[in-house]
């Protein structure tokens, strides 16, 4: 483990998650707002830049 001092002058976050969110790996919570949000991204066109 590293040091108290190391740690404080780390510009890297500390991050620590919780081991329940595991259970929700992979599952949709909300099927119906995918579901429409990919149909709105599959007919959305991308813009077109001009020539500079």
């Amino acid at each position: 483990m590293k040091s108290i001092d190391k740690l404080n002058q780390s510009k890297v976050p500390i991050i620590v998650f919780d081991d329940k969110l595991t259970k929700l790996q992979g599952k949709v919570l909300f099927p119906e707002k995918l579901k429409k949000a990919n149909e709105l991204l599959s007919k959305t066109k991308l813009p077109v830049l001009p020539n500079r």
